[in-house]
């Protein structure tokens, strides 16, 4: 039986409707992140507190040391730096890669260490189930034998997202106090000290995602109008014109002459190289960064005017100066500065000290740090010094390689001015944070760079936009998993799209009653 006109029009618009709507919600690029490549972010663990107290304290009497560019943060833990990875939004598989390491050592005897473990390139792996764990490159000695054995990406740690869903996440994805409990790898790298399944510190992690993409436009059927065409006669190339002049054809009068044997002139090399660009990085102390975020002085540090804060250091740049590779000379001088503020009463600040313009000498055999430094330590001096020598270092490190001439984590020893610029809190020949810069004796030359803790932990939005379970707290608290995604708009759309079809659908089959 035919269909009535009209109802005919109706089926067809509902039709049209209905395929463009699926057209718009099928496009990947509209709904949710394309897949792709983590880049940038960091992950901050403090493995086990205990054992942190115990590797310091009077029994092992060790200490533990950072490499990489690690930092510490919040005085207890350890961070690491520069995400990179894989994640899938369909399925919610992340793998982030993490750059930085952290080594304890512990109980010396005869000279050598019976505690000393070594853990770097931690991996945060989370698979389209659900699962997750936590992966490191492990070097460790056993507490029974003394052997020391080493593992590439051992699973230390099961991590629990119950709970947390990770698909269709784009922007910002930070993870906040998940629990991390030791597997069986993780016990033989700890060298015995705990055993599976023990519970480790929480540990939360922030990285970068690929942004949403929009689809790539459908490729469109060429109509008679715009499809190609031959080339006419008079526009296609003349057989004399493709193929190549005979080798026996005689030159024209307009080939260029012979070159001639006069030798190019050569010039002396210059006596120093200039440069324009460069970079110094410098953590100044742990301790004191320590000092500065923890329980006593409650502050901050603010890098400006070409300043970055790099995690375990600080980074000036640019640079300009002069460089004599026949003596050695080097003047470099760096820009920015960094302010570290804190023990604060009303309005003003016990510490308020700066640190700006570094800048490096290199003579007669020593290296010299120098800065301005201004501002007000904890002594309570008030103090406006420029140029001031800060610490020295031994120059032999220095290599001139790739366009750079570098220096790669130099010990760096405080002067008695520098002591006195510090306000007292350490006295002259104090080891200070390695010293690291590099300039540019090749313009063309990339500067090392500086490790990426990627963007600022996102505040969790609304949960309308949140495809994890109800979650708020981007640290996290109790022991339960957190998690907040900054989603792409055109994801927010479809979502809005697909949820207003939903309702709409409950709404006409669902008894009024069922509400």
């Amino acid at each position: 039986m035919p269909l009535p006109h009209r109802l005919r029009r109706l089926t067809a618009g509902l039709v049209a409707a209905l395929a463009a709507l699926l057209t718009v919600a099928l496009l990947p690029g509209q709904a949710v992140a394309a897949e792709g490549r983590v880049s940038g972010g960091r992950l901050d663990w403090g493995i086990k507190q205990s054992f942190l107290t115990y590797v310091t304290g009077p029994i092992s009497q060790g200490s533990w040391s950072l490499t990489g560019g690690a930092a510490t943060v919040a005085g207890s833990g350890f961070r690491f730096h520069s995400a990179t990875g894989t994640y899938d939004p369909a399925s919610g598989a992340l793998s982030a890669a993490f750059s930085g390491g952290v080594r304890f050592t512990g109980h010396q005897e005869n000279g050598a260490n019976a505690l000393d473990l070594s853990i770097g390139r931690l991996t945060f792996r989370a698979t389209a189930g659900g699962a997750a764990g936590l992966y490191a490159d492990v070097s460790s000695k056993s507490r029974e034998t003394g052997q020391v054995s080493s593992a590439s990406q051992a699973k230390l740690a099961d991590l629990s997202l119950a709970g947390v869903d990770l698909r269709g996440a784009a922007g910002t994805l930070t993870l906040g106090n998940v629990p991390a409990t030791l597997t069986d790898a993780g016990a033989k790298a700890f060298g015995g000290f705990y055993t599976a399944g023990t519970a480790l510190d929480p540990v939360n992690l922030s990285v970068n995602l690929p942004a949403a993409q929009p689809a790539p436009a459908a490729p469109t059927t060429p109509t008679a109008s715009t499809a190609p065409t031959a080339p006419s006669a008079s526009t296609a190339p003349s057989a004399a014109a493709s193929e190549p002049a005979s080798p026996s054809a005689a030159p024209s009068s307009t080939a260029p002459a012979a070159p001639t044997d006069t030798p190019a002139p050569t010039t002396a090399p210059a006596a120093a190289t200039e440069f324009g660009n460069g970079a110094l990085d410098w953590g100044v102390r742990r301790t004191f960064r320590d000092y500065v975020t923890g329980g006593i002085a409650q502050g901050r540090w603010e890098p400006t005017g070409g300043a970055a804060d790099g995690g375990a250091f600080f980074r000036w740049t640019p640079a300009k100066g002069t460089y004599d590779p026949a003596s050695g000379a080097l003047t470099a001088a760096f820009s920015g500065s960094v302010r570290f503020t804190g023990l604060k009463s009303g309005d003003a600040y016990g510490l308020d000290l700066t640190l700006a313009n570094p800048g490096v000498t290199v003579a007669d055999g020593k290296g010299v740090l120098r800065a301005d430094v201004s501002g007000r330590t904890p002594d309570g001096a008030a103090q406006q010094l420029t140029g001031v020598e800060l610490a020295t270092f031994d120059p032999a490190g220095l290599k001139a390689e790739g366009g750079l001439l570098k220096a790669v984590e130099l010990p760096l020893t405080l002067t008695e001015p520098g002591g006195k610029a510090f306000g007292g809190l350490y006295p002259a020949g104090t080891e200070m944070d390695p010293l690291s810069f590099a300039v540019a004796l090749d313009p063309a030359a990339a500067l090392p760079p500086l490790p990426d803790i990627g963007s600022a932990p996102a505040v969790a939005p609304s949960p309308s936009v949140t495809p994890v379970a109800a979650t708020t707290d981007a640290e996290g608290s109790g022991g339960v998993p957190t998690a907040a995604v900054v989603a792409g708009g055109a994801a927010v759309a479809a979502l809005a799209v697909t949820g207003g079809l939903f309702a709409l659908r409950r709404r006409r089959s669902t008894p009024a009653d069922a509400v």
